[in-house]
């Protein structure tokens, strides 16, 4: 094999599949849109989302800015050296790491240190398959930490919330996938995907789970039970109104694929991999001998581009929205955020700062390294490139999930005079408790839209805390028309805890026995 040019290849599948969504998940995401209520808040984020989808277009930019864990699954010729193959592909990780097309991702597990090229213990995944045809099939995931949170496992029988038993039989891996679907919420970016593994033992039955992601959206299941099982879930999750984001809405689940393996007698597992609206999945056909790509995989049918009247729509527009845009210059009083209830679109102007997981439990022992007083955190780990004279440019910034900051968030706001945090997927009763008592809001900003929000940050100002490496550091940025929407108010409101309470009691009506 030309190892040079396989890594090249490699290199390019690591890029489109950061870069560009595949056709069928494309027309899934366009169905959902056309499905969609006009002038609500699911129909604004759709637009933001088929929006971001142009712009990574255009760019060739992340489509998010979280890498997740890139895994591979390879499948090789007989006699094809795979561990050439593997340091190759290494190569080809850090090499996009290098320019801005992924996120540096991997963290040392015991020192939390940042490797800064995406390579490390474990990272990234590759998993490789001998088999009997003339080709390499190479195919890639990046799945983002905030729908990889999201997944779960069922060991059967067992007592779900909603739904009661759930037993040893068809029916109560039926209630399990409901039940993961309710489970997501908004936290995973829904709409959403998912794979399920039936079977296995805890660390296999994931791996089929997972392995159900590389399948078509649009494939039929050629198992009967399991095409039924399918098409019912595909039937009747999205009527349990979570919607996208967690806003409410007539789309909550874009895609479900189920997969089953033998098990043993006393262990029942039913694994789910939740995936969000940027499923990020592509694969190759390569040429074992002149290592380059013959094919792509998942290409077939219609192309959606989202360009022209797509993407030119004002997502945050109040004729969107049918409410008004409500302009934010940061930093924020305590009497403008009283003003603000749940439902209200905003957009901020001024400065904000991103803060994640390492900075929120640093801020709890040590001061803050700005004022941080009327001002605004942005839970974001963004892709961060520096040019030729030393300067720093936002090449992603969607938001991450925030409900992983609840034992901080509301300490770190009375704290230091925080008046707003934008984050994805809402916080908990600590954090609302707090909202009331200080004065604070919760805003949604639409996860996955990192080109989006990046197009927003006018300038990088400053930066702290490094040492915590690019992700997980303190950035001080410069936006104009940041948009997103009031969720958790600082009169005690929450439509987070609203959607989970109404879709609770929708989840109820799928109790009874189906098959």
């Amino acid at each position: 094999m030309n190892i040079e040019k396989f890594q090249e290849s490699m290199y390019k599948l690591i890029v489109e599949t950061s870069t560009k969504l595949p056709r069928d998940v494309r027309r899934a995401i366009k169905a959902a849109k056309e499905r969609e209520s006009a002038g609500t808040r699911s129909a604004m984020s759709l637009a933001t989302i088929t929006n971001n989808i142009k712009m990574a277009d255009d760019n060739v930019s992340p489509i998010c800015q979280d890498t997740g864990l890139p895994t591979f699954k390879i499948k090789t010729p007989v006699g094809a050296n795979q561990l050439v193959m593997k340091e190759a592909i290494k190569n080809a990780i850090a090499q996009a790491t290098k320019d801005g097309k992924l996120r540096p991702n991997s963290v040392d597990s015991l020192t939390g240190e940042n490797s800064g090229d995406n390579l490390g213990g474990g990272t990234p995944v590759i998993k490789f398959e001998q088999w009997e045809k003339d080709y390499i099939d190479a195919r890639l995931i990046l799945k983002g930490g905030g729908c990889e949170n999201k997944n779960i496992q069922y060991s059967l029988p067992c007592e779900l919330d909603g739904l009661g038993r759930a037993g040893r039989d068809l029916d109560g891996i039926r209630k399990c996938i409901m039940h993961s679907v309710y489970q997501a919420q908004g936290q995973g970016c829904s709409a959403g995907f998912i794979g399920v593994g039936i079977g296995g033992d805890r660390s296999s039955g994931y791996d089929l789970a997972k392995e159900q992601l590389f399948r078509s959206v649009e494939d039929v299941n050629p198992n009967e039970d399991l095409r039924k099982l399918e098409e019912y879930v595909m039937d009747h999750a999205n009527e349990l109104g979570i919607g996208t984001m967690g806003f409410g809405g007539e789309t909550t689940l874009l895609g479900c694929k189920v997969g089953v393996m033998n098990r043993i007698p006393a262990s029942f597992f039913v694994s789910v991999a939740y995936n969000c609206w940027a499923f990020r999945r592509l694969g190759v056909a390569v040429n074992p001998e002149t290592g380059e790509i013959n094919e792509w995989m998942y290409q077939e049918g219609e192309n959606i581009d989202f360009g022209a009247t797509e993407a030119e729509k004002e997502t945050a527009a109040a004729a969107e929205t049918k409410s008004e845009v409500i302009t934010l210059q940061a930093p924020i009083t305590e009497e403008q955020i009283r003003s603000l209830k749940v439902g209200d679109v905003v957009q901020i102007n001024g400065r904000m700062y991103t803060g994640r997981d390492a900075i929120h439990h640093h801020l709890m022992e040590h001061d803050a390294p700005v004022d941080l007083n009327g001002q605004v955190i942005y839970h974001c780990g963004p892709v961060m490139l520096k040019d030729g004279e030393g300067n720093w440019h936002v090449k992603a910034a969607g938001p991450t999930t925030s409900i992983r900051e609840e034992p901080y968030q509301g300490d770190i706001m009375k704290k230091f005079g925080i008046r707003a945090v934008i984050g994805k997927g809402g916080m908990g009763p600590k954090t609302l408790a707090a909202l009331k008592e200080h004065g604070g809001v919760y805003l949604n900003a639409i996860g996955g839209a990192a080109q989006y929000y990046a197009d927003c940050i006018k300038a990088v100002e400053g930066v702290d805390l490094m040492e915590f490496g690019i992700p997980e550091a303190m950035w001080h940025l410069k936006v104009e028309g940041f948009t997103a929407v009031v969720t958790m108010d600082s009169h005690g409101n929450s439509l987070h805890a609203d959607v989970d309470k109404s879709s609770l009691e929708k989840l109820a009506k799928f109790k009874e026995r189906v098959f």
